[in-house]
C-alpha cells in the first residue's frame, strides 16, 4: 500500500532486476484491488521503460529520490517494432505504472508508504 498526495493505492512492488525487467508485460489487466506497479530504484540515474509485450496502455509517474512527483508520461501500446521507449524526466527513485487515465496526480505530490488500515 502506498499513498500519492491524498490517494491511497494498492500496488505490486518491483524491487529486483528481474521484476523491473518484466513489469506488467503480458498482463491483460490488473487483478481486482490492485492499482498499479511501483518500481523501486537505487542509485542516481535516469531510467527508460518500453511497452514491449504490454497489453494495456499505462501512465507512468516519475518520483525523485525524495518521493516527490517530477512528471508523468502516457505510454501507448506498442503496435509495431521497434517499440517506443520512455525516459524519465530526471533522476528517479521510483516509477509508478497505473492504467492509463485512471489517476490524476500533480507535480510535487509526495509518494509515501501507506498503512494497511
Amino acid at each position: 500500500m502506498i499513498v500519492v498526495g491524498d490517494t491511497r493505492l494498492s500496488v505490486y512492488v518491483a524491487d529486483t532486476i528481474a521484476e523491473r525487467g518484466r513489469g506488467l508485460a503480458g498482463a491483460e489487466s490488473l487483478p481486482d484491488g490492485t492499482d498499479g506497479m511501483l518500481f523501486e530504484f537505487s542509485g542516481s540515474s535516469t531510467v527508460t521503460f518500453s511497452m514491449e509485450d504490454t497489453l494495456i496502455p499505462l501512465d507512468i509517474w516519475w518520483f525523485n529520490s525524495s518521493g516527490s512527483l517530477i512528471g508523468w508520461t502516457l505510454m501507448d501500446l506498442c503496435v509495431s517494432e521497434p517499440c517506443a521507449t520512455y525516459r524519465s524526466p530526471g533522476i528517479v527513485g521510483w516509477a509508478l505504472e497505473t492504467p492509463a487515465g485512471e489517476f490524476e496526480f500533480d507535480v510535487g505530490d509526495q509518494l509515501s508508504a501507506g498503512d494497511s488500515g
